[in-house]
Formats: C-alpha cells, sequence, structure tokens
C-alpha cells in the first residue's frame, strides 16, 4: 500500500523516538546492548506489527522496507551510549513516551482509514499502533504496562481522544494532513498536561473489608 509522503515521516519520526524510549526504559536494569537493541526494536515496532496482524496487510511494516529497521538500530544504538554517559531525569523517558504515542497514534488511525475500516475501528487501531509497543516492552522488564498504572496519566485516553479528532476533523473535510496535525497536538498535550497536572480518570476506590464481629 502506497501511503502519503506524510505518513511515512510520521513512521521514521515515532520509530526513532520510540527506540530512544526503549534505551531509556532499560536504564537500571542491568542489560547489555543486546538486551538494549531488543527492547528499542519491540518498543519501535510492537505496536506497528500488532496492527498490521490484525488488519492482515503482510508482511507487516518493517519488514517491507528495510530503511524503518535501520532507523531503529541506529538510534538505538546511539542513545545507549549517551545514556551510558549522561543521566536523563525519570520525566525525560516519559515526554519521550508521550511524543511516540502521539505519532504512533496517528500513524494507526490513518492507515485505518486508508484501508477503509469504519471509522470507529480506525480510531482503536490508532490507539493500538500507539500503546501496544509500550506494553510489550514493559512486560519484557518486568514493569506493569505504563498504560495500566493509575500514577500514568491519559494514556490510552489520550489515544482515543486524538485518534477521534482526526476522523472527526476528516469527516468535517479537513485535509488528512492538517488533522494528523491536530491528533496529534491532542494526543500529546493531553499527555504532557496528565503528566504535569496528575490529571486522571476516575477510578474504583478500594472497598473497605467488612468488619468480622
Amino acid at each position: 500500500m502506497n501511503l502519503p509522503s506524510f505518513q511515512v515521516m510520521l513512521e521514521h519520526f515515532g520509530i526513532a523516538v520510540a527506540a530512544v524510549t526503549g534505551v531509556l526504559a532499560a536504564r537500571g536494569k542491568k542489560i547489555d546492548l543486546f538486551g538494549v537493541l531488543v527492547l528499542a526494536l519491540v518498543t519501535a515496532f510492537g505496536g506497528g506489527t500488532v496492527r498490521d496482524l490484525l488488519v492482515g496487510d503482510l508482511p507487516v511494516f518493517w519488514l517491507k522496507n528495510h530503511a524503518y529497521l535501520l532507523n531503529a538500530v541506529l538510534t538505538a544504538l546511539v542513545s545507549f551510549f549517551v545514556a551510558r554517559r549522561w543521566q536523563f531525569p525519570e520525566q525525560v523517558l516519559q515526554v519521550a513516551d508521550a511524543i511516540a504515542l502521539a505519532l504512533f497514534t496517528m500513524v494507526g488511525v490513518r492507515k485505518g482509514l486508508h484501508m477503509n475500516f469504519h471509522p470507529g475501528s480506525a480510531v482503536l487501531l490508532g490507539v493500538v499502533t500507539g500503546v501496544a509497543g509500550g506494553i510489550l516492552r514493559d512486560v519484557l522488564i518486568g514493569e506493569v504496562p505504563m498504560v495500566f498504572r493509575s500514577v500514568i496519566r491519559l494514556y490510552a485516553t489520550a489515544a482515543l481522544a486524538g485518534s477521534s479528532l482526526f476522523v472527526g476533523l476528516c469527516y468535517l473535510g479537513v485535509t488528512e494532513d492538517l488533522a494528523a496535525q491536530a491528533g496529534l497536538l491532542m494526543v500529546l498535550l493531553l499527555r504532557l498536561a496528565g503528566i504535569r497536572w496528575r490529571l486522571t480518570l476516575p477510578e474504583f476506590e478500594e472497598q473497605p473489608s467488612p468488619r468480622k464481629d
């Protein structure tokens, strides 16, 4: 499937940022260079791979174009040696992950519309593309995935909102590129606002244990 150049640019940028988050997530885990590369590749390609398997677009996107793999490997190698030399604050990982979430969400929802899926299905594909790579990364390093942690603010919610905005603008006649930029900004702003002001969705409170007389 021939995708617009803007879509390819989003994928390359998202892959690079996601590879960086994979490297930063490995910090302090006593993982060697090979393991770090695996984490970077899983983070960069996990969401898109799950998406392509779901829609039957095979081989998956990074097997069709070796430039994606080259991008991820080179970015991961550079990030690994930079991260070994300089200590980055924890928020660097969260911000980088927010950027990757926004980019991959737009890639997924656009691909869903290009493949003529129902708008609702396209929105869900955007969310899956945005969050699946991070889920796989966190599982591999033995942590609860970010999307399931209550302290990680507005994660999948931001992806859902950005995907919905994109689809809505497209059906209002806005060009895809402009709608994608608006959707990307929505995801990024919601995610960063959640981090900055600790915004969360309502959650069930723990029920008190019944008294035993």
